[in-house]
């Protein structure tokens, strides 16, 4: 039983309540539904199943199970979409978004400022099989302008960047990608659902790690496709329940409690990170502070009218004294954990040089903006204070 009662809620009502289905037991916590099958009254009834499934039913964990349509609804709610399908992991929505909407001989325009591993299903992946990857600077609409064609059957890209925090005008390039006829596809991760109205603003189709900002502790992998329902159930669907990259129950249940909290903790968390960011700006052992919530960044008028204001929760920071400088940066740290996750509860640095983006050639580390010396510092729930004493102190002690 669907306990949703009215679309019209605020988001942190969604937050909460969207999608909720309670059994017979009417428990208050969503129920954990660990089967990958399920039973039939008769077997007139499976065929009918197979035929068609209604809301309430399934067939096959990995085509659907009822605590992962939850989530899916859950952040349909919350994004604007008409519907969503839940998978593995963040790499497992891009790649499927992609994969399922693209054939050979399709042309694609993206971002060159990606993650690494999307930047492998683009380069290494689909042109593998035959589709054609045009790359531009995100922030130059100009570019998009240049690179879309009457036959660009889809346009890429990370709303906000990573690492280096560029904030793409999602609306100015859906506008472009529209005139032709291309499907705009977001990856809105550093955005967060909570900051973005990517949908709202004219993509098509949106895209997160819920392994980051929805789980928010650290905890398990999953990731989302959201989108109109026809190219969910039509086009994603077919091809994820196929090739297997669906979401476990027990994360899908893990990433529902994460969203009863996601607003809390994001905006906490940025709060935070614009504190850090102030404080942190003009030291001298910095080269440059990058947060898209400080006035001097490239978009902030751009973070103020697609974000709200809002700049996010991870900040950069380019020390001065390259490799040598940031390693000293980030073993002095005491509080932050050294690893390459982000969006949690813990704040988390890492060196995307040496880790996150250590395949990339050095050209294109060097044109990405992604030096020697940078650091990606994703924000905890931490007392703010407390960060900056300790980022202090470790800019204090890296020499230079």
């Amino acid at each position: 039983m669907n306990d949703t009662k009215d679309s019209n809620w605020n988001s942190r009502t969604k937050l909460v309540h969207g999608g909720t289905r309670r059994s017979q037991w009417g428990e208050v916590s969503e129920a954990i539904f660990l089967t990958q099958g399920f039973v039939y009254d008769s077997a007139e009834q499976a065929e009918a199943r197979f035929i068609e499934t209604g809301p309430d039913e399934f067939i096959y964990a990995r085509y659907g199970n009822p605590t992962v349509a939850m989530f899916e609804e859950r952040i349909a709610a919350l994004e604007g979409a008409e519907d969503a399908f839940a998978t593995a992991s963040g790499m497992a929505a891009v790649n499927g978004a992609l994969t399922s909407l693209l054939k050979a001989g399709d042309h694609v325009v993206s971002a060159r400022a990606l993650f690494g591993s999307c930047l492998y299903i683009l380069e290494n992946i689909l042109t593998r099989f035959g589709v054609e990857v045009t790359s531009v600077d995100g922030t130059d609409l100009e570019q998009w302008r240049a690179a879309v064609r009457p036959d660009t059957k889809a346009v890429f890209f990370e709303s906000m960047s990573n690492p280096t925090l560029e904030v793409i005008d999602v609306a100015a390039v859906a506008e472009i990608a529209h005139a032709v006829g291309a499907t705009v596809v977001v990856d809105n991760v550093f955005s967060t659902p909570v900051f973005s109205d990517a949908i709202a603003q004219g993509a098509d189709v949106v895209v997160y790690s819920a392994t980051k900002h929805i789980d928010g502790q650290g905890r398990v992998l999953g990731g989302v496709i959201l989108g109109t329902r026809d190219f969910i159930r039509g086009t994603v669907e077919p091809y994820m329940k196929h090739t297997g990259g669906s979401l476990s129950p027990f994360n899908a249940w893990t990433l529902l409690k994460g969203l009863e909290t996601i607003s809390l903790r994001v905006n906490a968390q940025a709060e935070t990170a614009l504190q850090i960011a102030t404080a942190l700006q003009g030291h001298p052992k910095l080269a440059r502070t990058i947060y898209p919530g400080l006035a001097d960044h490239a978009q902030n008028a751009l973070v103020q009218r697609q974000l709200g204001g809002k700049g996010g929760t991870v900040l950069s920071l380019d020390l001065k004294g390259g490799k040598e400088a940031a390693f000293a940066f980030l073993n002095a740290l005491t509080i932050p954990v050294i690893s390459n996750n982000l969006g949690d509860a813990k704040s988390i640095a890492t060196h995307p040089a040496t880790t996150t983006h250590q395949r990339l050639p050095d050209d294109q580390k060097v044109a990405l903006g992604i030096t020697p010396g940078l650091v990606r510092f994703s924000v905890g729930l931490e007392d703010p204070e407390d960060l900056i004493a300790d980022l202090t102190q470790a800019l204090d002690a890296c020499g230079g």
